[in-house]
C-alpha cells in the first residue's frame, strides 16, 4: 500500500495570517510537521500543498516536497485531492494538519494502519476526552461512534446529552471523544469527496466531515492517547513555546 502525506498550508488565515511560516524556536511551523511527517514509518511520501509561493519558496529552501495548488479551496480536503490528481500511484492520502509542530509521527502509522481493512473509505483519529473543559469546548468537536467504530455524528456540543443526569456527572457513565483533525482517504473516495456539494448539518456546525457521513460515507476511526497541540492565534504560540522550550 502506498500512501502519500499532504500537508495544505494556506498564507492568509483570519486569526493569525502567515501562520504556517511563523518561527518556533529557530525552526517555521511547516518546517516542523514536514520533518515530523517525514519520520511516519508508514508514508511512502510527504508533500506540502500551498496557495502561496512564499510557503513554496520556504519549503523548497529546506529541501522539501512542495507544489502550487488553487486559491479557491474551501477546505484542506480540496487540497488535496488537486495534489492527487497531478499524481499516479497511490493508495490512500494522508491530510495532516500544518498547524500542529508536534504531532506524533505514530499517530499517523496509526491512521494509516485503518486502511488495512479493505473496506475502509475515509478514517480519522479521536482522543477520548479527559474532563470537563475539554467536554464542553465548542472549539474542541465530540464525536460519536457506532459498535464498528465508525464516526455516526460530530458535533461542537457534547454529545450525546444525557438526559436526567447532571452534566458534573457525565464523564462518568460513558466515554465521551474529542475528534483530532487529521484524515485519511482512499484515492478514489476522496476524489468523490470533493464533487459533493455543501450539506445542511455541514453548515450549521461548520464541519466538512457531516458532508461526508450524510452523503453516506463511512468513516473508520482510531483511538490515540497523545494530546495534540494546534496552532490557531498568537496566543496558542506562545503557548507552545512554554510548553515545549521553557527551561
Amino acid at each position: 500500500m502506498k500512501v502519500i502525506g499532504i500537508i495544505p498550508a494556506r498564507y492568509q488565515s483570519s486569526r493569525f495570517p502567515g501562520k504556517p511560516l511563523i518561527d518556533i524556536a529557530g525552526m517555521s511551523m511547516i518546517q516542523r510537521v514536514y520533518q515530523q511527517a517525514k519520520h511516519a514509518s508508514s508514508l511512502t511520501e510527504v508533500i506540502v500543498a500551498t496557495d502561496d509561493q512564499r510557503i513554496y519558496d520556504h519549503v523548497k529552501s529546506f529541501a522539501g516536497n512542495v507544489m502550487i495548488t488553487s486559491e479557491t479551496h474551501e477546505s484542506g480536503t480540496d487540497r488535496c485531492a488537486e495534489v492527487i490528481k497531478n499524481l499516479v500511484g497511490f493508495d490512500v492520502a494522508i491530510n495532516i494538519q500544518g498547524d500542529e509542530p508536534f504531532i506524533d509521527p505514530q499517530q499517523i502509522d496509526l491512521l494509516v494502519s485503518c486502511f488495512e481493512n479493505k473496506e475502509t473509505e475515509i478514517a480519522t483519529l479521536i482522543r477520548r476526552v479527559e474532563n470537563e473543559d475539554e467536554l464542553f469546548n465548542e472549539n474542541k468537536p465530540k464525536v460519536v461512534l457506532n459498535k464498528n467504530g465508525e464516526a455516526i455524528y460530530f458535533s461542537r456540543q457534547a454529545v450525546p446529552f444525557l438526559r436526567g443526569i447532571e452534566t458534573s456527572q457525565w464523564l462518568t457513565k460513558r466515554p465521551y471523544y474529542n475528534h483530532i483533525g487529521i484524515y485519511g482517504y482512499r484515492i478514489d473516495i476522496l476524489q468523490q469527496l470533493t464533487a459533493l456539494p455543501l450539506s445542511e448539518l455541514e453548515t450549521m456546525e461548520a464541519l466538512e466531515q457531516l458532508r461526508w457521513i450524510d452523503n453516506g460515507y463511512k468513516i473508520k476511526t482510531a483511538i490515540s492517547s497523545h494530546s495534540n497541540d494546534a496552532v490557531d492565534t498568537p496566543a496558542d504560540l506562545e503557548n507552545i513555546l512554554k510548553k515545549y522550550f521553557n527551561n
